[in-house]
């Protein structure tokens, strides 16, 4: 009876080892509330200031178009290849995506940032695989719009 209770206790517990914490799902408007910021500039200042930061953050802006107010730029990559991992023959690489939507809104002028985490791994089996992971901490929000109402600001004081 003693090793029925145990083994159960056993089983249970190891369950409860494999179960992860998930973070928080985000609704939509959470998400949306996150990433976006409204000023009371106009485009023609608040375009440049967001280039510039992205470039001040040591992103390579890939495309610009200030006509539609889209952004693209990505970090440089980074080998992150350990040792165990270049002992078995993979590569590991990352990046971050990032994107800005900058529209006019009235008298205000709308940012939209989104911040991708990108992870790809390959082997000398030819083995690849890629994984996206959209970045959605808070802390790396607020430095990029501190960092571009700093921008902002500058541009709009000349």
């Amino acid at each position: 009876m003693n090793s029925l209770k145990f083994a159960v206790a056993f089983i249970v517990v190891l369950v409860a080892g494999c179960v992860t914490p998930q973070a928080p799902k985000l609704t939509p408007l959470e998400i949306q509330s996150l990433q976006s910021r409204e000023y009371e500039e106009t485009k023609a200042v608040v375009f440049p200031s967001v280039l510039s930061v992205f470039q001040d953050l040591g992103y390579i802006v890939k495309t610009a178009d200030k006509d539609t107010g889209f952004i693209t730029a990505e970090s440089p990559t980074d080998n992150s290849t350990g040792f165990w991992d270049a002992f078995a023959g993979i590569a590991v690489n990352s990046q971050n995506i990032a994107t800005a939507f900058i529209e006019e809104i009235g008298q205000t002028t709308k940012i939209r940032l989104n911040i991708v985490a990108k992870k790809s791994t390959s082997s000398t089996y030819g083995q690849n695989s890629k994984q996206d992971t959209p970045i959605l901490d808070a802390k790396v929000y607020q430095n990029a719009f501190e960092r571009i109402e700093s921008a902002i600001f500058i541009r709009s004081s000349n």
